[in-house]
């Protein structure tokens, strides 16, 4: 009885994913207004940083874009201005795709001015996103249960399910879109009735599936480049990583506002804006 006991103790810890290493802090940029995203461009070798600069629904007029070195020099503070509340940026072609509440906005990398603005007619909280190998957008509305896409010059509803639980963080892979979920909205603020966790949604037939048991109210979404991703959780001011069987453990605590991660997978270096401490600190990662 005594040997059956200690056996399943041991495949119960077996079953536990492994402890990660802390990463150590690289270097931290203060100064920010409310810094929701950042971003590395591998193309101009600079890092994006967007200020909501205010209350993030509020059609205010006062969200910028920061650019910073990789050594988190900040190079021009207001590089990109008249801006609502900007979040999440992505890259493709020249071009930086950022959500900005109900329209999506392009801007011109190379100049730093908005080339073109897509409305989102009808949407409440355009929140992450992310670019595909051809150059599609997919862009979360996190109080909608939606995922928008521009293709083809076209911006429209790609997919709307409640099953996407609040959807935030996007990653595009090769054959699906990877979700980091909020968790189902109670209608208090920002609650929650259950944590969210990870998802994938297949771009052929849109079928939506659990990665991930569900841990936190999720924000940013990374591959860890080793069979796992890296994950914010805003609320509770932490970021995890996943193994390969996608089970979450913390790999830093942190204060609330740990938003949209960023990362340098050359220099393994994990980007963390901080939105209500105003500030964004790299981490270099095991």
């Amino acid at each position: 009885m005594i040997r059956s006991c200690v056996t399943l103790a041991l495949l119960a810890l077996l079953a536990l994913p492994a402890r990660a290493a802390e990463p150590a802090k690289v270097w931290e940029a203060t100064g920010f207004a409310n810094p929701e995203s950042v971003l590395w461009d591998p193309v101009a070798k600079v890092l994006y940083v967007s200020n909501v600069n205010g209350n993030p629904p509020d059609k205010d007029g006062n969200g910028y874009l920061s650019k910073l070195s990789p050594s988190g020099k900040v190079l021009v503070e207001k590089w990109v201005t008249g801006l609502d509340a900007p979040k999440g940026m992505a890259v493709s072609r020249g071009r930086l795709y950022v959500s900005d509440i109900d329209r999506l906005v392009v801007v011109d990398i190379a100049s730093g001015k908005i080339a073109r603005t897509f409305p989102a007619t009808g949407a409440k909280f355009l929140n992450d996103v992310t670019v595909d190998a051809k150059g599609v957008v997919y862009v979360s509305d996190m109080l909608d249960n939606t995922i928008w896409r521009l293709a083809e010059g076209k911006f429209d509803k790609w997919l709307a399910d409640p099953a996407l639980e609040n959807p935030n963080g996007l990653k595009a892979e090769a054959t699906r879109l990877v979700v980091g979920a909020w968790g189902p909205m109670t209608g208090q603020g920002f609650a929650t009735s259950k944590p969210g966790g990870l998802k994938a949604i297949t771009y052929e037939d849109k079928l939506i599936r659990d990665l991930s048991p569900a841990f936190g109210n999720l924000d940013g979404v990374e591959p860890d480049g080793r069979s796992g991703y890296i994950v914010s959780d805003w609320m509770a001011g932490a970021v995890f990583l996943t193994d390969r069987r996608n089970r979450p453990v913390k790999i830093l605590t942190l204060s609330q506002g740990s938003a949209d991660i960023g990362l340098i997978p050359e220099q393994r270096l994990l980007l963390v804006p901080m939105m209500m401490d105003g500030k964004v600190a790299a981490y270099k990662l095991p």
